[in-house]
């Protein structure tokens, strides 16, 4: 039997002639808390809820009768903060767990616990086991508005995740590595995943990566640069733009795409394919603003080595990696200062996390 949609560890409710969405009642209230319905009843009148006033990404909180402008307790303290501030930065701490606010970073360990692990959706309830989200409903009802980008909290474990890595991951010594001031979880619908899991299957049924304690397929989180037109990632700006001369929200709404690999390089070190780096600092080099704005983009993707072919000379003619191998790693010495993951495959890929940092 199904679980619990909120839960997912107690299995759904059958009553003899129904089986229910939740476990229990007390799941089912918290569930219809965490997430309304896209459209509400209102006095007898079916109304469309929209968005949330700041966010722009959830639907508003529906409590009885009543209509809220925002999607959550978190959204309707930083529109009045936004407000409050006419936009100049307070650095003034207060508890960031839903419905808190005490001046102070984190008034208890539970809170610390709930803002370190909250749902990027609902901001309310802890997430689930290797998910991003509470439950079963936030994650279908987030896939089925993607794709989209959700703001992960300062003090979330996903943001220490990204942000750890981007310095840890930064090598160029004669550059300092530059705080990351925002993290967006980029969401997609499951649909457009199915490639890349059935790809990411057939690389592990050739080459067994689990069983050598790596992780399937030879998954890996690699670092790409590229031009931004429009100011998604700045605050408050979550809506990818339409035009195809902005790649980073075309990357976001299509993810990549093999065939425009020479169109902001003019040239490939080897080959026709899509390029990553486990170096922030070289994917730095390849991130630009075509736009004003304080902060650069950078994303964060998931990608498929598999088995990779080691390459320090410059092969410009591959089309596709060596037979045998899955992908092509070019090795730092001789014509690279910085490593290069490349795929050749479009299933290879997906954009994960869009970073937003200081130039």
């Amino acid at each position: 039997m199904a679980l619990c949609d909120h839960c997912q560890v107690r299995p759904r409710y059958v009553d003899g002639l129904k089986i229910h969405p939740y476990c229990s009642k007390s799941c089912a209230a918290k569930g219809k808390r965490y997430l309304p319905p896209l459209t509400s009843s209102v006095n007898g009148a079916i109304s469309s809820m929209g968005d949330c006033h700041f966010c722009h990404a959830r639907p508003k909180n529906v409590v009885g009768d009543r209509i809220h402008d925002f999607c959550s307790k978190i959204c309707a303290r930083s529109a009045q903060k936004k407000s409050a501030r006419s936009g100049v930065r307070t650095n003034k701490a207060t508890c960031q767990a839903p419905g808190c606010g005490k001046p102070v970073n984190y008034c208890s360990i539970s809170h610390k616990t709930l803002e370190e692990t909250m749902c990027l959706l609902c901001l309310e309830a802890p997430i689930m086991l290797k998910s991003h989200f509470c439950s079963r409903r936030c994650k279908n009802h987030a896939e089925e508005r993607g794709p989209m980008i959700l703001e992960v909290p300062l003090g979330h474990k996903t943001f220490k995740s990204v942000a750890d890595q981007f310095k840890q991951s930064w090598r160029h010594t004669n550059a300092v590595c530059p705080p990351v001031r925002l993290v967006y979880k980029i969401i997609t619908p499951a649909s457009t995943l199915v490639k890349y899991n059935a790809y990411r299957d057939a690389v592990e049924a050739r080459g067994n990566f689990v069983s050598s304690g790596r992780s399937k397929g030879n998954e890996n989180r690699r670092w790409h640069g590229t031009r931004r037109t429009c100011n998604l990632g700045d605050k408050y700006q979550t809506r990818p733009c339409s035009s195809s001369r902005c790649s980073l929200c075309s990357i976001i709404r299509n993810s990549f795409e093999v065939s425009v690999c020479t169109t902001n390089t003019g040239w490939c070190r080897f080959g026709h394919g899509i390029y990553t780096s486990s170096t922030s600092s070289k994917s730095n080099g390849y991130s630009s603003n075509d736009c004003k704005s304080a902060l650069k983009a950078m994303l964060l993707n998931k990608v498929i080595v598999g088995n990779g072919c080691k390459l320090r000379q410059n092969n410009d003619t591959l089309t596709a990696p060596p037979q045998g191998f899955d992908s092509v790693l070019g090795e730092k010495g001789n014509v690279l200062n910085h490593d290069e993951l490349v795929v050749y495959t479009n299933d290879a890929i997906r954009p994960s996390y869009l970073v937003m940092y200081e130039p």
